[in-house]
């Protein structure tokens, strides 16, 4: 008995000798090539180890057409240059120029447009020389509430004709921001009916300026900084500028007692990265898709930040014994007709004008019913 055990034993080591013998022979008979190909072949069940390709970095040149320490108009550029830094992990960035230090602003649109420069932060508005349907992609007299605005570009055609505008001058827009109104202005002295806007110089840019020169205004454009010295010497009687928050940041409460609301000119106002088509197609999928999140962020963030920044500012300014007032009888209803001959002007001039302000004047009577019947008034 134990002797056949120790055969059985023999024989037992003899086939694993010989079993191991084979496959060290057939695994050398294969070529280096074949056995690197078995080798790398996952085990039945296992999840392949596949190695993470990441697009190339890219640095962006984003040259800014307004000051980027300016109250969320300006500080909405830097947030959203180190945002992008961190979303991306570092792999995408904008280099962010201060207005002016790459070229002056009359210039960049086309800078950006052949290349020279990858993008800026503008309100659309900053070119409307170049094309006065640029004004609807940032704001227009009498124009809607931001939620108003924003619901025609995203549901009804407004990004699409956007997206087309910018395409003749080789750029892509992406809407960064929404700010929140503006005021009516600051005057040296009492507003009591239309008839005193007659004869007045004001500070006034944008189609703005062409409404309220209708009703005898002489309308000036200048920079902030010039404005407030034109207004407190005396140089000018008047000067819209922006919202309580930005206005008080530049000491407008020392150089006027009035200070009128609301901003017919400016309900709402849009902030957009304009991109290089080239710079924007040059991109992965993914780099798209983290600037257009961050820019969609910004929007729910410029609303709320915007709006809510405005009640210390106002309350600031009545401390300061500034006359806060809302326009007298009158003036609004002659402001909106002034407005109804601008646009009919320019749609007879620029049929790009005439074509965008049929989309949004079509969208907004569509949306005037659930306007009044949805919200509160």
């Amino acid at each position: 008995m134990g002797r056949m055990v120790a055969v059985a034993g023999i024989a037992l080591v003899v086939g694993i000798l010989v079993g191991v013998g084979a496959v060290s022979l057939q695994h050398s008979a294969e070529t280096p090539v074949a056995r690197a190909i078995k080798e790398a072949e996952p085990v039945a069940g296992s999840i392949p180890n596949v190695p993470e390709v990441r697009a190339p970095h890219k640095v962006l040149k984003l040259a800014s057409t307004v000051p980027t320490s300016a109250p969320l108009i300006g500080t909405m550029a830097t947030e959203t240059a180190e945002r992008l830094a961190s979303l991306s992990d570092g792999n995408i960035e904008f280099k962010l120029y201060e207005p002016k230090t790459v070229v002056p602003n009359d210039q960049l649109l086309d800078k950006v447009s052949d290349g020279a420069i990858d993008a800026v932060w503008a309100s659309a508005g900053e070119f409307a020389d170049r094309d006065s349907a640029f004004w609807f992609f940032s704001a227009v007299p009498f124009g809607p509430a931001a939620d108003e605005l924003l619901a025609w570009l995203d549901s009804g055609g407004g990004q699409e004709l956007m997206d087309a505008s910018f395409a003749r001058f080789n750029i892509k827009p992406i809407v960064c921001a929404v700010l929140p109104p503006k005021s009516g202005g600051w005057f040296r002295r009492e507003i009591t009916s239309v008839d005193d806007l007659k004869g007045l110089k004001m500070r006034f840019k944008g189609l703005g300026a062409r409404v309220i020169a209708k009703l005898g205004v002489e309308t000036v454009a200048m920079s902030g900084g010039d404005t407030f010295y034109a207004l407190q010497s005396g140089a000018i009687d008047a000067a819209e500028f922006s919202s309580p928050k930005v206005d008080l940041r530049f000491g407008f409460d020392k150089a006027a007692g009035y200070y009128y609301f609301p901003g017919w000119h400016q309900q709402s106002s849009l902030m957009t990265l304009l991109i290089n088509a080239a710079s924007w197609d040059a991109l992965s999928d993914s780099q798209r898709d983290q600037i257009t999140s961050i820019c969609g962020d910004n929007i729910r963030k410029s609303l709320a930040e915007g709006e809510a920044e405005q009640i210390k500012a106002l309350q600031e300014i009545n401390a300061k014994g500034i006359a806060v007032q809302t326009w007298p009888p009158g003036v609004l209803e002659a402001l909106q007709q002034a407005w109804h001959q601008v646009v009919k002007e320019e749609k007879a001039a620029n049929p790009e004008f005439k074509t965008v302000w049929d989309s949004y004047e079509g969208f907004r009577k569509a949306y005037a019913d659930w306007r009044r019947l949805g919200h509160l008034r």
